[in-house]
Formats: structure tokens, C-alpha cells, sequence
């Protein structure tokens, strides 16, 4: 069971935590936990991380100190009063060691990947003990473990690293025989390289743990607990007669995360794909709904559209010349140089005619892949590169799609119906996403016309 930022985001929600942990505990259910800092900390320890190296001073740091303090021995003291001077003991000695790091990037005036790790792991330092405690409070046996001494080997890449195959194995030996006589609450989001080297693996990092520590102690289960009912539709702000939607394959779970929505990083769904292990989304604060289940092949539904994503911050490429016809590598050179600015690509089109691609990037990478694709016009390899902030883009996600004759059909024609003006369309090789663009100002108005179009927000018929 993995509980995120806003599940542990204060005494309250830890004591609802561990209200949820014993219940299944006594039914005789092994778990173990992994958790998130709380909701906040790691944005906080993010920036203050990045202001060092070129701060006037060190004032700063202090503050940030006094404020993780306060913050987290009054959740001890909410979730575990009990327990306050040993487990503060050990909170206060953290944060220590936070301070420390802090003063000497900002001493040294370098924030290496390394450090920036080191720094950012502290918001699930800082938490999993007070959970733990909590635990231990209510008469359950509790070890914390960072994600190394849990078993979790990554790739060296720091802050998007990924785990390695002998993870399973460690896991098993290290929580395995845990889980007959207690809990163990995993600090998630980190863990390390052979050599020991602590690394964080990215967004959704923490989903990620779970989902690799479910997979090493063979689980029957991997819980995702959130702060909604599941895996809806489409985001409720936009349309607010979204629906939970009750099961969904691994392949449309995959499909919404790589496009966006905040449902689970698609690497979190890999370990438990490699092991065909269910995974739930419920929600903490209502821990009665059945939430939403993520297997092999998904509930079998009447509809072929699941779910549709609204990603409005995004900006659209346009890299043009006729030099590029028929020219090998010329694909290549585009998307080397753009990994090289580190400018994640969203959605790629291109012309029969090779003269023209198109792309979708996010719109905070804009100008670093502007800045990568100059060089290439310097370099003749691409005539012409503009863009345009004033777009917005939609996928529309389901398994049911592939092979089903007319759904491009249907969407194509009520966008058209509610004239609508499609601007760039991409579609991937399982058919489970169909991905458009649209004006800015037209993007709500075509995701409703898609949730009504395919009915969405009614119960479907199995």
C-alpha cells in the first residue's frame, strides 16, 4: 500500500492511515507501506535546493529548518504522542544532516544531481518514522527503511532513474520475511545504485516504489491510496460530471499517464505488469469505494473510449524544409538534439511528404527546444521552425478502440459538428490513444463534446 502527500498530510490523515493499515492487519493481510512526504515538503526542499548556489546569503535555511521541525513533531504529536522523544530524536537529527547539506551547497555554490537528490529525498526521511510510530501507537510492529535498504537498485541517472532486475530478488530477502510479524513502512520516491549512491526516481516517484516493492515480495495486490475515489474519466475541473471509472487495463493506464494525466507515472504500472499483479486506486478519505482496479485486460465494457486527457499548457513545433525529403537521419538529428536539451516530446506528427514535422511539447520546454532546433537550421539540416503557444491537446484513450472500425469516424465528426478546428492529429500503434490538437479556447469545449459523444458520464452496460 502506497499513501501519497496528501494522505499523510497531517496527524488527522496519518491516524486515518493507520486506521485503514490495521484493519487489514487484523483481517491477516501481510502489507507492507510505502509513503510520500508530506504534501508540500519535497516542492519546498526542491526550490530552496535551487536558490543556494546563487543566494546573496544562507537566511534561508534556517527558516526552512524551523519550519520542517514544527511541522513534523506536530504531526508526531498528533499521530504518536507516545513516542514523541524517541522518534523526535531521530526527526531532529535529520534535519540536521538537511541543514548541513544545504549550508555546504550553498558554501560550495554548486548544486550538483547528486546533492539535489540527497536533498529532496529528506520530505519521506522526515515522514516515515512519524508513521511508523504511529503504527507502533496502536500495538503493530514497525521498522522504517529507506529505499535502498529496502532493496531497490537503480540506474545511476539522479532524479529520473530507474530500477534494475536484481531488485526483486534484494527486496524478497530484505521486506519479505518482515510481513509475518509486522509492517514496514518504506520511504518512497529513492533508492539507490550498486554502489550505494542514493537516487530518486522522478515524478510519481513514490508510485514507482510501490510498484517495485510490490513486484519483490510477489503481492497479490499494489494499493495506490489517493485523495480522490480513482481513475475518472476525465479531469473532474474540466468536465464535473466525470466518472470513476471501475477497472482499466494496464495498456489505457499507460496511454493516460504518457499523456499527462495525474493518474500514475507509466513506469509505475511496468513492475506490476511484469508480474501480473493487480493494482487498486481507492482514496484515503473514503476508503469504502471500490476505487478503480488496473489489470492485464481491463473490464470488458460496451464502450470503446474509456477516458479522455486536457493538457492545456503545451505548445505546438513546427519544423518545415524540403531538404528533409528522402534525407536519412534527418528524424534522428531532431529528436537527438532535443533529448540532448532534455525537452520531452508529447505527441509527433508528420507529413506523407516528409517536408514538414510537427510536435507537442510541454510549454515550459518550449524555449530550450527552440534554442535545439537553431542549431539545426544552421546547420541545414531544417529550413524553417516556428511554434504556437495558443494550443491545447486532448487524447482519447481505450483498448476497445483498436481493431473497432469508425471511432475516428465519431470523434472527427462531432468535433466538426461543433465546428471545432482540429489542428494536428497523432495516433499510436496499439489504437488505444487517439491524440489531437486544438485553439486554446476550443480545448474544454472539445473535451465535452467527446464525454457526451461517448457517453461517458453513464454506467456502462458489461
Amino acid at each position: 500500500m502506497k499513501f501519497g502527500g496528501t494522505s499523510v498530510a497531517d496527524a488527522q490523515c496519518i491516524r486515518r492511515v493507520v486506521d485503514i493499515l490495521e484493519q487489514h492487519h487484523k483481517a491477516g493481510n501481510e502489507v507492507a507501506v510505502v509513503v510520500s512526504a508530506q504534501r508540500g515538503v519535497t516542492d519546498q526542499l526542491i526550490e530552496i535546493a535551487g536558490k543556494l548556489p546563487t543566494a546573496k546569503d544562507d537566511s534561508a535555511i534556517a527558516p526552512l529548518i524551523r519550519a520542517l521541525s514544527t511541522r513534523h513533531m506536530t504531526t508526531l504529536e498528533g499521530a504518536a504522542p507516545d513516542q514523541v522523544a524517541e522518534v523526535g530524536a531521530d526527526i531532529e537529527e535529520r534535519l540536521i544532516s538537511l541543514q548541513n547539506i544545504l549550508f555546504a551547497v550553498y558554501n560550495l555554490r554548486e548544486l550538483t544531481p547528486r546533492s539535489k537528490d540527497y536533498i529532496i529525498s529528506f520530505g519521506e526521511r522526515l515522514l516515515a518514522p512519524i508513521v511508523a510510530a504511529a503504527l507502533r501507537e496502536r500495538g503493530i510492529p514497525s521498522t522504517v527503511m529507506d529505499g535502498c535498504e529496502a532493496g531497490i537498485l537503480t540506474t545511476p541517472q539522479h532524479g529520473e532513474s530507474t530500477s534494475l532486475p536484481e531488485s526483486d530478488e534484494r527486496i524478497q530477502r530484505r521486506v519479505g520475511p518482515l510481513l509475518k510479524k509486522e509492517i514496514p513502512v518504506i520511504m518512497g520516491f529513492m533508492g539507490c545504485t550498486r554502489d550505494g549512491i542514493l537516487t530518486t526516481l522522478g515524478r510519481s516517484g513514490s508510485d514507482y516504489s510501490a510498484s517495485i516493492i510490490g513486484a519483490g515480495i510477489d503481492a497479490d495486490e499494489i494499493w495506490i491510496w489517493t485523495d480522490v475515489d480513482g481513475i475518472m474519466t476525465c479531469d473532474p475541473r474540466v468536465i464535473n460530471d466525470a466518472r470513476v471509472m471501475p477497472s482499466l487495463s494496464y495498456l489505457e493506464v499507460m496511454e493516460l499517464s504518457y499523456f499527462g494525466a495525474k493518474v500514475m507515472h507509466p513506469r509505475s504500472i511496468e513492475p506490476a505488469m511484469r508480474k501480473n499483479i493487480l493494482v487498486r486506486v481507492k482514496n484515503t478519505f473514503n476508503p469504502t469505494h471500490p476505487g478503480t482496479t488496473i489489470v492485464r485486460n481491463g473490464q470488458r465494457d460496451n464502450r470503446v473510449v474509456k477516458a479522455l486527457t486536457y493538457i492545456d499548457k503545451v505548445a505546438a513545433i513546427n519544423i518545415n524544409g524540403a531538404q528533409m525529403i528522402g534525407r536519412p537521419g534527418v528524424a534522428k538529428a531532431i529528436f537527438t538534439i532535443l533529448a540532448d536539451h532534455e525537452v520531452n516530446v508529447m505527441m509527433i506528427s508528420q507529413g506523407s511528404s516528409e517536408a514538414n514535422i510537427s510536435l507537442i511539447v510541454d510549454e515550459s520546454h518550449l524555449s530550450a527546444a527552440v534554442t535545439a532546433l537553431s542549431d539545426l537550421m544552421k546547420q541545414g539540416v531544417v529550413r524553417e521552425v516556428s511554434h504556437n503557444h495558443d494550443v491545447c491537446a486532448v487524447a482519447v484513450v481505450g483498448a476497445g478502440m483498436a481493431g473497432a472500425p469508425g471511432t475516428g469516424g465519431r470523434i472527427f465528426t462531432a468535433l466538426g459538428a461543433a465546428e471545432i478546428n482540429v489542428m494536428m492529429i497523432s495516433q499510436g500503434s496499439s489504437e488505444a490513444n487517439i491524440s489531437f490538437v486544438v485553439h486554446q479556447d476550443d480545448g474544454p469545449r472539445a473535451v465535452r463534446v467527446l464525454h457526451d459523444e461517448f457517453h461517458l458520464s453513464e454506467a456502462s452496460d458489461e
